[in-house]
């Protein structure tokens, strides 16, 4: 199985690839700096240094992945943002920086991996049910749930793009105890465990672009 992690220097997204190189698979995942490549390289995974928040950043990924077709793709970069608790308008540069690296992240990467994938590849994006709006009972967090939110969008129109060719979803892991998530009251990855481990959720293609 080959596998590609973006935004795997910790958190979450290391932990899927501790995961996936524990069931054997080969793993190609992504960083931004070299201590981050360095975790990454002591699990086993080829490591690449990329930015999801800068275009030439976001650019520079296609060559590595030419030609691997891809099964799973899991796309972890993100950012929080300001920790606002009511209606709290963010500064340019809190809201340039949220959406720059959840949204226009996305964005800029699923184009280039759509070659890149294996027939019935699996795509997913790790959101949150804080982007849901049906489901929303707080105001907390409200630049990073917008994000989220549009997130779940792109990753539906992707879901139309690839459509018959890879079953994309938006996960929601839970409030996982990481460098991202503070004192979260889930203690390191029962939940995350459940929601992204190399044996997914069950995933058809009727189910491709849910959240």
């Amino acid at each position: 199985m080959n596998v590609l992690v973006i935004g795997a220097s910790r958190g979450i997204g290391l932990e899927l690839v501790r995961q996936y190189r524990a069931e054997g698979a080969a793993v190609t995942a992504t960083a931004r700096d070299e201590t981050g490549l360095a975790r990454l390289r002591e699990l086993g995974a080829t490591a690449i240094t990329f930015d999801v928040a800068t275009a030439a950043g976001a650019a520079s990924l296609a060559w590595p992945t030419d030609g691997l077709a891809l099964d799973v793709v899991v796309l972890a970069a993100g950012v929080y943002g300001p920790r606002s608790s009511g209606l709290q308008t963010p500064t340019e540069a809190e809201f340039d920086a949220v959406m720059h690296t959840n949204v226009l992240g996305a964005m800029r990467v699923l184009p280039q991996l759509a070659d890149a994938l294996a027939p019935g590849a699996r795509l997913a994006v790790i959101s949150s049910r804080m982007g849901s709006i049906g489901l929303r009972a707080s105001t907390s967090g409200w630049l990073y749930r917008a994000s989220k939110a549009a997130l779940n969008s792109v990753l539906k129109d992707a879901s139309l793009a690839l459509e018959g060719r890879a079953i994309c979803v938006a996960l929601h892991p839970g409030w996982v105890r990481t460098d991202m998530g503070g004192p979260a009251p889930i203690s390191t990855w029962p939940r995350a465990r459940a929601a992204c481990a190399p044996r997914w959720p069950p995933c058809s293609p009727p189910t491709t672009g849910a959240s």
